[in-house]
């Protein structure tokens, strides 16, 4: 299992925060292998902006490319479905934050 840094450096994140993101990270799941995005290591780095109340989500969906070019459209298909759920399970966890995926 991979577990992304929390960039709170310029604020502090609550380990509330920090659980209920560990959770989602758990329970998104690639829905062909059936693996957590936390397992497949998705999400590389969290930052929350207190001042702003944005919360940035860093993926990193460009590793797990195929090299096929024949499989790129499904696992294009799989990583916005991925995407969506992790979108999806950040607001309602968190719904008076901004979210931003990058």
């Amino acid at each position: 299992m991979t577990t992304p840094a929390f960039n709170d450096r310029l604020t502090s994140m609550t380990p509330e925060m920090k659980k209920k993101i560990d959770d989602i990270l758990e329970e998104v799941r690639d829905p062909e292998s059936g693996l957590s995005v936390s397992e497949l290591g998705l999400v590389r780095r969290i930052r929350y902006v207190k001042e702003k109340n944005l919360l940035y989500v860093f993926t990193d969906f460009q590793s797990h490319n195929p090299g096929c070019v024949a499989c790129a459209g499904v696992a294009m298909a799989v990583m916005a479905s991925i995407l969506k759920k992790l979108d999806e399970a950040f607001r309602v966890a968190f719904p008076d934050c901004a979210i931003e995926f990058i």
